[in-house]
């Protein structure tokens, strides 16, 4: 599977570089997750602007970064442009549970938006 990682002081953003997020390449995305998360990478964004299509396998990756994420820091889902994508998306309604941002620089604003509030929530308990 081909993808680019992008790691910046706060988050970092994987971006698939394939058209389709299937069964073939699915197991190996969910071991990049396994290896960001342990390295320690609090925030992730995934960029699936070039990804055009999803089946279940990918949906269990990208719901695998979310349960990972869950305890690190934020997981942002940004680029579903695709219609076939927008509408697994919304069938399997993972929008209730991923947060999902249209643009990369949304997310970025979320993911520091989020780590402000986590910050603001663990200094009364640090005095």
């Amino acid at each position: 599977m081909k993808f680019s990682i992008d790691k910046q002081d706060r988050y970092s953003v994987i971006k698939p570089e394939e058209d389709n997020l299937n069964s073939a390449v699915a197991p190996q995305l969910k071991s990049e997750f396994v290896i960001l998360a342990n390295e320690g990478i609090s925030n992730l964004i995934l960029d699936l602007s070039g990804v055009k299509y999803v089946d279940s396998s990918g949906l269990s990756a990208i719901l695998t970064a979310r349960r990972l994420w869950s305890n690190l820091g934020s997981f942002v889902v940004t680029g579903i442009e695709h219609p076939a994508v927008k509408r697994l998306v919304e069938i399997s309604k993972v929008d209730t549970v991923l947060t999902i941002l249209p643009t990369m620089s949304e997310a970025v604003d979320f993911i520091f938006m989020e780590e402000l509030q986590r910050d603001m929530q663990a200094e009364p308990g640090e005095e």
